[in-house]
């Protein structure tokens, strides 16, 4: 999915992170982001607000599964079509899928969701798109589209990220107060001229696309770094992403600082702080095809 060269994203690497940090590291993040945010994915699959239980679900833009298995887990009776511009992605997914013993409930699907045609998708009673429609060069064209496939009654659920999460203290690191800050307003800068979409109201173009809205929840992550070493991975990973993409653009002294925390045999790293936080907003909305 990606114009951008630092979000996470979970559509597949056909549209960028051509940058230091390639499509091994971003998959890397990726399962670290399902690892981490999974309680919080579950909470919103169980908020859903479905009539009876989805047999075929289509996870647009699925990255390396984090929605994907969290719907199987959610819904016991589904099958899921997992579909991603990546094929790295999709392998591991694959990969995953057989670890769980859920491979006959997986169908991956390789497509670029900005082309004008999509792979025939069957008519699913579910599909749910996390972090992915403001990828898409036509995110218009895409919900309409989404909206022709469903199942008359069938819902899409809509998932978008306020934008990176945040993991120091606002007075970290001590020797440059503010630093994240300073560091995640660059990157925000860089990502508005690519995706104009990121964090947008979902609900008034869901309405155009002739779905009714039927909820929308907004959802604070707040995660206590000492509860996952995993935390200090995730953090390492979307910084090191985030300084691929905005080291010219910051100062000498912010650019030094960064480096001292993404440098893993520093006493200084990222990963040997025990105050890191993941903090973060998810809003998603929940369309009906009426």
């Amino acid at each position: 999915m990606n114009p951008s060269p630092t979000h996470t994203s979970h559509h597949g690497a056909s549209h960028g992170h051509h940058h230091e940090h390639g499509t091994d590291d971003l998959a890397e993040i990726l399962d670290l982001d399902a690892e981490v945010l999974a309680e919080h994915t579950a909470s919103i699959t169980a908020w859903l607000p479905l009539r009876t239980g989805p047999h075929r679900i289509v996870d647009l833009g699925c990255g390396t599964g984090a929605g994907t298995f969290a719907l199987l887990d959610r819904f016991p009776d589904a099958h899921v079509t997992a579909v991603d511009a990546s094929a790295e992605h999709l392998q591991r997914l694959r990969t995953k899928a057989c670890a769980r013993g859920v491979q006959e409930r997986v169908h991956t699907v390789q497509a670029d969701l900005d082309e004008a045609a999509w792979p025939d998708l069957g008519s699913p009673d579910l599909v749910w798109a996390s972090a992915s429609m403001h990828h898409m060069a036509r995110p218009d064209r895409a919900l309409r589209t989404v909206h022709d496939a469903l199942a008359p009654g069938g819902l899409f659920a809509v998932v978008e990220l306020a934008g990176h999460p945040r993991f120091l203290p606002e007075n970290a690191p001590e020797d440059r107060p503010g630093l994240e800050e300073r560091v995640h307003a660059e990157a925000d800068r860089i990502q508005a001229a690519h995706m104009p979409h990121r964090g947008a109201d979902w609900g008034p173009m869901l309405a155009a696309a002739g779905f009714t809205v039927e909820d929308e929840r907004a959802i604070a992550v707040n995660i206590e770094g000492s509860r996952s070493e995993a935390i200090g991975r995730y953090a390492l990973g979307i910084l090191q992403r985030i300084r691929s993409a905005t080291a010219e653009r910051l100062s000498p002294e912010d650019l030094t600082a960064l480096d001292r925390l993404l440098d893993t045999g520093s006493p200084h790293s990222i990963l040997r702080r025990d105050d890191l936080t993941v903090r973060t907003e998810r809003t998603v909305w929940a369309a009906r095809r009426t």
